[in-house]
């Protein structure tokens, strides 16, 4: 019996051992993704003063950056665990704590197209892999906006990782969160479709609003990131939208929230109120790019 139990306990005590050796190199592993630095080749984007391009940013910031970084684009906690880490969204403006200040035309350009920060880390929970589709013009004017804010202070702090964190991110389940790592960088850049109520536009609408995170990438369904949230469904023609008669019907979901089932959608899980700051002539090329998918 004794032997019994020396073995079990030599057993017990290897797999400890093996356990505590695995943590280890999950964790060393984790934390060389997070420390990763790219090198990018940052082009050169004309950054516009004018009023309209102006308005056109703003309009471009409305739908796809307040969601994250705040009405007043002064960021927000965003994410904070004390196992996983602390994650908040950067304060935008040239206030105390904002990147507005520090960051000139270059930076811009790098983090939103490329995901990479000042220091060539990736940025994390930053969909820059789907900006990355903005066109210089858009992207210009998006820029010129964001420069224009008004001051505001909101010293949010750094993120910081947990060891629970960084042992997701080794393990796989964070694998995302990076978008430097994501972004194929040297790729030419993607074409840019004139301004229409039109399939294409709608394509590229649906690219640079990041759907696909979603409902994944082609459309037909997914996970959302978001933890808890719901299967995303498929928003193509076999799905959700060959329930929507006409565009119209598309718009009053964005404008009310409400499925053509007569059922509300929850805007934390599916951000509607946000989609539905977009013109009709957007929404409405949305709608038929969603309408031509196969």
């Amino acid at each position: 019996m004794k032997k019994v139990l020396k073995w079990i306990g030599i057993v017990l005590g290897a797999l400890a051992v093996l356990l505590i050796a695995a943590g280890l190199f999950l964790y060393i592993s984790g934390n060389s993704t997070i420390n990763k630095t790219y090198d990018v080749q940052v082009e050169t984007v004309d950054i516009p003063e004018d009023a309209a391009s102006i308005e056109r940013g703003r309009h471009l910031a409305e739908v796809t950056c307040s969601g994250c970084h705040g009405e007043n684009y002064a960021g927000t906690p965003f994410f904070k665990d004390p196992a996983i880490g602390s994650f908040p969204s950067a304060n935008l403006t040239s206030g105390a704590g904002g990147v507005g200040g520090n960051f000139n035309d270059e930076d811009w350009v790098r983090a939103i197209r490329h995901g990479v920060a000042e220091d060539g880390k990736s940025l994390v929970i930053m969909p820059s892999n789907a900006t990355y589709y903005y066109s210089d013009q858009d992207l210009g004017a998006l820029i010129g906006y964001l420069k224009s804010l008004p001051a505001v202070d909101n010293e949010l702090g750094e993120k910081s990782w947990g060891v629970m964190g960084v042992l997701l991110v080794a393990a796989g389940p964070f694998a995302n969160i990076f978008p430097a790592e994501i972004i194929d960088h040297d790729a030419p850049r993607p074409a840019a479709p004139e301004a229409a109520a039109s399939a294409e536009y709608g394509d590229y609408l649906v690219k640079v609003n990041d759907c696909q995170i979603c409902h994944g990438e082609d459309l037909t369904g997914g996970q959302s990131p978001e933890p808890g949230a719901p299967p995303a469904p498929d928003i193509t023609t076999t799905g959700l939208i060959g329930a929507y008669q006409d565009e119209d019907a598309l718009l009053t979901f964005f404008r009310t929230g409400m499925t053509p089932y007569n059922k509300p959608v929850d805007n934390e899980i599916m951000p509607w109120e946000h989609f539905g700051l977009m013109t009709d002539e957007e929404l409405t090329a949305v709608y038929l790019y969603l309408k031509s998918l196969p």
